[in-house]
């Protein structure tokens, strides 16, 4: 009986903690918390295999701006797994806190003046080209984001680099 009532309590508290941690997600993220999204600093970012220079790198990041997500952490070292999935360390002095996106889905992507599908396209994004966040409300299915000249709302589940009910202001 014993038994029983403890796997109740501990099921019940799984539950509370899984809705905290959905109802988490869906706010702007902490600066701090993991995972979170980052961005990398400068045109040429070593990714390595492990959280040193002793390690050897894997690959180069070719791409300023180009946002990672922040997995884990070791001094000063995260591991971070970029838009193909791809898992690597890098020096968090390379990483940038400001929010940048990355179009993934193929082809052209419509850029609306408007949070939806019935404005006017002022702009067809490529895929893998990235933008600055500037916006994405609470319940929209759009984000707004600055692609160099270019300014409009695009939806988010062509992005990478903004979880899915994420907030940002």
């Amino acid at each position: 009986m014993k038994k029983i009532l403890l796997i109740l309590i501990m099921i019940a508290a799984a539950g509370v903690l899984a809705a905290t941690a959905n109802e988490n997600k869906a706010k702007s993220q902490d600066a701090n918390s993991l995972p979170r999204f980052v961005s990398l600093r400068a045109d040429k970012v070593y990714a390595r295999s492990g959280p040193g220079i002793k390690y050897p790198i894997e690959w180069v990041y070719m791409q300023k701006s180009a946002p990672v997500e922040v997995i884990s952490e070791f001094e000063d070292w995260r591991r971070v797994r970029d838009w193909q999935g791809s898992e690597s360390w890098i020096k968090s002095q390379m990483l940038n806190k400001k929010r940048f996106v990355k179009v993934i889905f193929l082809g052209e992507n419509n850029l609306y003046s408007k949070d939806n599908y019935k404005s006017e396209v002022v702009a067809k994004i490529e895929d893998e080209v990235i933008g600055e966040v500037k916006k994405c409300p609470a319940e929209n299915d759009f984000c707004l984001v600055q692609f160099n000249q270019y300014q409009g709302w695009i939806p988010r589940k062509h992005l990478y680099g903004i979880y899915p009910d994420e907030i940002i202001d």
